[in-house]
């Protein structure tokens, strides 16, 4: 399949109908909705790629050697490269800076220059994120998809709910990948005295005091606790999750989970 790796065969899961070949049956679907479904090849030539791209304003942080936001930004491009090197085309829905932005999709170099031309926005102000933003983003998504393809989406997941059910929606008619872009900062606080931060999401001022053990021992839980219940619902769906940080080399990552 073109673009992706072994682990993203590009498919589209189906109800079963009279007729269908029982090997194609999808034994995870089938035990997870309660009825046959079958999983069907979709061909990668004239294929369309979605991408669903994060630009709320967690995306802004970074403390390693780049931002959130760089390494979505360079994903992004990567997935649209692939989407038109056979012939295909790249749409995309950009969400968390106020209303969605929409690029209906596109092939070849008019697909790259309106994606770099809407990276080249950056992300949103602090504390303009809804909730709902990565869940109606993916609804739109799939109201757009009319015909089977590949679906990216790209996020830190944070502050964002009900997101489940969409995707597992998308899961059913396209070929699914979550890319979900971390930073080494938000999994441990660092002891360093007091300090006053802003919650990007909602603007929130807090204050903490670093220098106790039992509040960076609780960050530390909550933070795994939040990343557990990602990757335990992505992996339920059966989405392909990849993971990319901020410290590490994310290109030569996200290559040995694409092609």
């Amino acid at each position: 399949a073109s673009g992706v790796g072994p682990g993203l065969e590009l498919a589209q899961i189906r109800p079963y109908e009279s007729g269908d070949d029982v090997r194609h049956i999808d034994p995870a679907t089938s035990a997870r909705t309660g009825t046959l479904h079958v999983r069907l090849h979709v061909p990668d030539r004239a294929l369309t790629t979605w991408i669903a791209l994060d630009l709320s304003p967690s995306m802004a942080f970074g403390t390693a050697r780049r931002l959130k936001a760089d390494v979505a930004e360079g994903t992004a491009l990567v997935f649209g490269r692939l989407g038109v090197r056979r012939a295909g085309s790249v749409g995309l829905v950009a969400f968390g800076a106020g209303d969605p932005q929409v690029l209906p999709p596109r092939g070849a170099k008019p697909a790259m220059v309106a994606l770099r031309a809407l990276l080249a926005e950056g992300v949103s102000p602090d504390g303009r994120t809804n909730p709902n933003d990565l869940a109606d983003a993916l609804t739109r998504i799939g109201r757009l998809a009319t015909q089977p393809g590949l679906v990216v989406v790209i996020s830190d997941f944070r502050d964002q709910h009900r997101w489940e059910r969409a995707l597992g929606s998308l899961r059913l008619r396209h070929a699914t990948v979550a890319v979900e872009i971390v930073d080494p900062r938000e999994s441990e606080l660092p002891a360093v005295g007091r300090l006053s931060l802003v919650d990007p999401e909602t603007g929130t001022l807090v204050r903490v005091d670093t220098t106790r053990g039992r509040i960076r021992e609780v960050f530390a839980r909550l933070e795994a606790e939040r990343r557990h219940r990602v990757a335990d619902e992505l992996r339920r769906l059966g989405v392909h999750h990849v993971t990319l940080s901020t410290d590490q080399d994310w290109l030569a990552e996200l290559g040995r989970h694409v092609r």
